[in-house]
């Protein structure tokens, strides 16, 4: 396990707007970056970041998190290989401490996946640049395919040998474990026994974005009706083939120079236009684009080129996922190679410089190709001609962002032209589809709102439920008023937490607070303040117990931030939290005291009942009498609720 000296050494140098912004175009917004939620399909940037907080969410679909979280929820990483991603990137020496079995366990899987899928490749590159088969039957191939070795290397290509079960013996015998690597897909098993999955193929190694291995294609060498020509890792924890794009890793600072994504369908036409310079291209392996793809493309930029076989299949293919891809306002051209070549022939027939061209002088729009396609399908027959308008007016209903306005009109003007119809006839089935999705999206929303009023509640389950609400939500701002204020000062003699545990005992948190989960970050506030650390909310965003970190998260929430824009319309100073600490502190606080003592009276009041002993009566009368001064006290100076 890393040191805690380590960690902390981490932590003092994180910089969440320059580790989210490796992923993520950020721009700034007031004291906040916001950017395109590479957690989900967004039109509108929703996924805002606090350089002050240390902390990220997304108002689309609520994802936040800190630095750490977001590698590991973006990259797959554990907990550890996050801290290891970061002490590389800031140059800290890592420390090394006895790693807990609990740790161990919860991380496991994950790192073991990716421990393997490095072991895998390095077996491959060896026995493909080392071993007399991969060198005659394997390296040969790709030579003769026109691959250097320098460029074999950089994708770290490999083979694996007919043999039954040369990998997994050499597996095995490095004690990994069987069921591991029968679900990496490396290793299958029959009739008890186990077998290498990819023998005899070209081992093609699939990066994440920042270079670790994820899974693997294996193409078969020898010509074999009855095997599939490609094999791929089966989706696990770390490979879901849906958010990948081959060659992405080796791409993505090509593809931000020269703000435009080449994308092309097989791993070799990655490696040979690579090889021949042109490296903003990424592959999508031959399936449908899906938003995650779209996602990764729109983080470098706006511009994508698909480069597809010219024939039938190679069109079919290219323009799969189209619509996704206007969606997420990406401008989309298409580029197809002539003489039944791929995009790695061609190339190999005419050069680098000649293909680049080519490229550039043969990029056709989309959608006007798309409907070229459908009215040369149509002919003269007019039913087919009236789907071709049906089917183009719901396409340019897809660009319906405010921003690519001027763009949708255009394209119903030059379609309408192609089309031989009225301009106002396809902008008014364009505006149809746009309304009839809407109402879709309406309908969906009133029918998940009608659902849930339609479950009794009674007014005492209401009554009960608002006042959970309230308590929690107090009981969430008090802990936040400490993290963040906690080492201020109270008064001349004491800090805030000081005052904080002197009003609220650490016998009574279990008393005061009904969240556990929340009365274990303040046991772990004190036990740190008691033993001479003064914590911050940073100690607690990058704890090693990641359901405290996320609880922290959400209390550092981005509520009550006062918009940079109003000094604009009101004048005067307005106070910020940071001025309020104090108010916000005792007004959390004298809550929690009163909501005590409404405890207290109520069940004083149930013994009272139950009571028979008129001295035993009088006693709980006094004590109900107190009781309520105290309340009456506590309302009178209780200020300004947080929460209400």
């Amino acid at each position: 396990m890393i040191s805690q000296n380590t960690i902390q050494q981490i932590l003092s140098r994180i910089d969440i707007i320059d580790i989210v912004g490796t992923f993520v175009k950020l721009k700034k917004r007031g004291t906040n970056y916001l950017g395109l939620c590479p957690f989900h399909n967004e039109k509108t940037p929703s996924f805002t970041v606090s350089p002050s907080k240390e902390i990220y969410k997304c108002f689309g679909c609520g994802r936040s998190g800190n630095s750490i979280s977001f590698l590991m929820e973006h990259e797959k990483y554990s907990y550890v290989e996050s801290l290891r991603w970061l002490a590389a990137k800031y140059n800290v020496e890592i420390e090394e401490t006895e790693t807990s079995p609990e740790f161990k366990q919860q991380q496991q899987v994950a790192d073991s996946l990716f421990v393997i899928n490095n072991f895998a490749q390095q077996f491959f590159s060896k026995e493909l640049l080392e071993k007399e088969e991969g060198i005659s039957v394997a390296l040969s191939y790709l030579k003769e395919r026109g691959f250097r070795e320098d460029t074999i290397k950089k994708f770290q290509l490999g083979y694996n040998p007919e043999a039954r079960d040369s990998f997994t013996k050499a597996a095995v015998g490095a004690q990994f474990n069987a069921d591991l690597l029968i679900k990496s897909g490396l290793v299958n098993e029959r009739d008890g026994n186990k077998y290498d999955n990819y023998r005899g193929r070209i081992i093609f190694p699939i990066h994440n974005q920042s270079g670790k291995i994820l899974g693997f294609g294996a193409r078969i060498i020898k010509s074999n009706d009855k095997a599939p020509k490609y094999i791929n890792t089966p989706e696990n924890e770390i490979y879901v083939k849906s958010k990948l794009l081959y060659g992405s890793y080796f791409a993505r600072m090509a593809i931000d120079k020269a703000d435009e994504c080449l994308l092309v369908e097989g791993y070799t036409d990655v490696i040979s236009l690579h090889q021949a310079g042109i490296e903003n291209v990424v592959a999508s392996g031959g399936t449908s684009l899906t938003p995650d793809q779209l996602r990764l493309i729109k983080k470098y930029t706006n511009n994508l080129t698909i480069i597809y076989d010219g024939d039938n299949a190679g069109i079919k293919a290219a323009l799969r996922g189209i619509d996704l891809a206007l969606e997420a306002s990406l401008n989309v051209n298409l580029v197809l190679i002539p003489d039944k070549e791929d995009p790695d022939s061609y190339l190999q027939k005419v050069g680098a410089a000649a293909f680049t061209e080519f490229v550039a002088g043969n990029k056709k729009d989309v959608i006007l190709f798309q409907l070229g396609i459908a009215l040369k399908d149509a002919g003269n027959d007019s039913n087919k001609k009236s789907i071709v308008v049906n089917q183009i007016a719901e396409t340019i209903s897809k660009i319906n962002k405010t921003e690519d306005f001027t763009k949708q009109q255009d394209y119903i003007k030059q379609c309408s032209q192609l089309l031989k119809i009225e301009e106002s006839g396809l902008h008014a089935l364009v505006n149809k589809f746009i309304r009839e999705k809407i109402g879709k999206e309406e309908t969906r929303n009133e029918r998940a709102a009608f659902e849930q009023a339609s479950t009794p509640v009674s007014e005492t389950d209401n009554e009960v439920m608002a006042l959970f609400n309230r308590d929690e939500m107090n009981e969430r701002a008090m802990v936040r008023s400490l993290l963040e204020f906690g080492l201020k000062e109270w008064d001349e003699h004491q800090k805030v937490v000081d005052h904080v545990f002197k009003e609220i005992e650490a016998n009574q948190l279990e008393e005061m607070i009904d969240n556990k989960d929340l009365v274990k970050i303040l046991n772990t506030y004190k036990a740190w303040y008691d033993n001479g650390i003064e914590p911050d909310p940073k100690n607690f965003l990058y704890h090693d117990d990641l359901a405290m970190s996320a609880l922290v998260v959400s209390l550092m929430d981005f509520n009550y931030e006062i918009s940079p824009n109003w000094k604009e319309h009101f004048e005067g100073h307005i106070p910020t939290r940071e001025e309020l600490y104090k108010e916000e502190v005792f007004s959390t606080l004298n809550y929690l005291k009163l909501r005590k003592i409404k405890r207290l009276i109520a069940e004083n009041q149930l013994e009272l009942e139950k009571a028979v002993d008129p001295d035993e009566q009088m006693v709980m009368v006094e004590m109900h009498q107190h009781l309520k001064s105290l309340e009456i006290e506590l309302t009178k100076h209780l200020g300004t609720v947080i929460f209400r």
